[in-house]
């Protein structure tokens, strides 16, 4: 139940809504209930009295019970549904408030298929809590209780009969059936998120899988988790209808039993005869809000599971914030005694990180593959939490900083940039929205991409673009951009050397005064650098500048000589 704790209080905000709702369905059941009480009532006075007005009220109240009937029934469906989807869409604020400063974070935790199952299916699964789960029994509650003290004023003996029945179909039957309900609830969620998962990873790699000739393989891999979800699904609605027919069973029994006793009480005259046919009607018609109970622990469950998924996915800690602004200026970044860890069982990423970067000096971080280069830059991003030591900016933690405030006066490219699906003019003006056309022409022309139109089309993730002409566009977006602190992770690593040393000469003349932090795994162009980094194994294995490092003749010093070789080779 903790689980649904927030959908709970969020549900409360709306308990206007919520409470007028309940009224109104009782008041519409009540009428049905009345409705045909009514035609029972009638049937039997119009069998046995000559009193002409005892036939036209009954008349009239019959066309007064199906007129506010309709009118309650119709209040109900749309203050409930009002109260629901406003409900949904605070769910969705608080959970997408709550997630996206995890989402650096998401894509070693979740696939992205089963992320976004819970981001789409869980949250919308939600919108049955008050429908399906909380409205039915508080209304069923009020109604079966009026309706039992109405008929324990013909009958006692009828009224218990109606207790009995009304405790088999709504708690008893429903309780058996929660309890089956569990395992089935649970192995859907979770093969719905494999699904997800599986046919995520086939488009994303239908490329790859195509070329390594597994693409039919994995299309079985799909398939066979496809088959099971339908079979669970099945199984789950086949338990749904056999909860159901098993309450409708017990219904009628309970119904022919009240049948019978009455006509007994009749005959025994416990009862008068023409109250028989009303107070089986009340029985039949108030059973018909028993039905609803049969589901309520179908939609429990599934509505606790997916409220424990998204708890998953938003159950970690959060970043903290402060309320400080960054200032326009070039800034002083430092890692202080640094360790990280994704988790708790692989090795740390990083381990005692010393680093300062000075106001508009350049700094390049280089090493291996794996050293740790570009988990020290997302670190001084705010995008990792720091397992020990601190990191700084100009001096105070970054803690202390808005995130946003950062991100305002900083240029940030990292390995992976995302292209949205649109032109090249749309996703330049991610950078400045208000940048006029010519300077978007001049900053392709800065960038050797002159030969794209503004209006050519871009596709989901660039994948359109040649891996070049991704990091360049890349590039063109972060000079666009305000800011005096550059952070630029492998930015041209997809580019031949030439076009490499002739974009880095302008990151150079863009960035005189400014701060500026690259992570390379090439060790050219170095010369000019205020600073060399040389990471290994989540360490810093040596500092200083290119002429002192090439001194010392450390593991800087190995990397260019095998680097040249390489060169030397080819």
């Amino acid at each position: 139940m903790k689980e649904l704790t927030i959908i709970t209080r969020l549900m409360l905000e709306e308990k206007k809504d919520l409470i007028k709702s309940v009224v109104y369905g009782v008041l519409a059941a009540l009428g049905a209930v009345a409705l045909f009480a009514n035609s029972g009532y009638l049937i039997s006075a119009a069998a046995v009295t000559n009193a002409f007005y005892v036939l036209t009220i009954s008349i009239a109240l019959l066309k007064f019970f199906s007129v506010s009937r309709a009118l309650f029934r119709y209040s109900e469906r749309l203050v409930s549904h009002r109260a629901t989807f406003t409900m949904l869409g605070r769910f969705r604020v608080y959970f997408f408030e709550r997630l996206a400063p995890l989402a650096p974070g998401l894509s070693r935790r979740f696939r992205s298929g089963d992320l976004l199952g819970r981001i789409v299916g869980d949250v919308e699964s939600l919108q049955n809590y008050f429908l399906r789960v909380v409205y039915p029994p508080a209304a069923a509650m009020v109604i079966f209780l009026i309706t039992i003290v109405f008929t324990a004023w013909f009958s006692w003996i009828i009224a218990l009969l109606l207790v009995f029945g009304l405790l088999l179909t709504s708690l008893l039957i429903p309780y058996i059936y929660a309890m089956r309900q569990k395992k089935t609830a649970n192995r859907v969620r979770q093969l719905r998120a494999e699904l997800s998962g599986e046919v995520t990873e086939m488009l994303f790699g239908h490329r790859d899988l195509l070329l390594h000739q597994k693409l039919d393989d994995k299309k079985d891999d799909v398939l066979n988790v496809s088959d099971q979800v339908i079979q669970a699904q099945k199984k789950e609605q086949l338990r749904i209808l056999e909860n159901q027919t098993v309450n409708q069973g017990v219904t009628f029994l309970v119904s022919v039993l009240i049948l019978t006793t009455g006509a007994y009480l009749v005959s025994t005259e416990g009862l008068e005869g023409i109250f028989l046919a009303m107070l089986v009607m009340v029985s039949l018609t108030v059973f018909e809000n028993a039905a609803p109970m049969a589901a309520v622990p179908v939609y429990y469950e599934d509505n606790q599971t997916a409220a424990g998924r998204l708890k998953d996915a938003v159950d970690t800690d959060v970043i903290p914030e402060g309320e400080r602004e960054l200032a326009s200026a070039p800034a002083s970044v430092k890692l202080r005694s640094v360790g990280l860890h994704f988790d708790e069982e692989s090795s740390p990423a990083l381990k005692n990180v010393d680093v300062t970067c000075s106001p508009g000096s350049t700094t390049v971080v280089v090493g291996p593959s794996g050293s740790g280069k570009s988990s020290m830059l997302h670190l001084l991003l705010g995008m990792f939490e720091a397992a020990e030591g601190e990191v700084l900016w100009n001096g105070e933690t970054i803690h202390s900083y808005r995130l946003d405030s950062l991100y305002e006066n900083s240029r940030i490219q990292l390995q992976d940039s995302h292209f949205f699906a649109g032109t090249i003019r749309e996703n330049l003006l991610l950078a400045n929205d208000e940048t006029a056309d010519d300077m978007l022409q001049q900053v392709l022309r800065d960038v050797f991409l002159e030969g794209l139109s503004l209006d050519d089309p871009v596709t989901e993730q660039g994948g359109n673009l040649s891996g070049g002409e991704r990091q360049r566009l890349a590039f063109a977006r972060l000079l666009l951009r305000g800011g005096r602190n550059w952070f630029l992770d492998e930015p041209f690593s997809s580019v031949d050397p030439s076009m490499e040393q002739v974009l880095y000469r302008h990151l150079r003349n863009e960035t005189a005064e400014d701060t500026v932090l690259i992570v390379s795994h090439r060790l050219t162009g170095l010369e000019e650098a205020d600073q060399i980094i040389v990471m290994d194994h989540g360490q810093v294995a040596e500092t200083g500048t290119y002429q002192e490092l090439m001194n010392k003749r450390g593991v800087f010093y190995q990397l260019k000589q095998i680097e040249q070789d390489v060169f030397n080779a080819s």
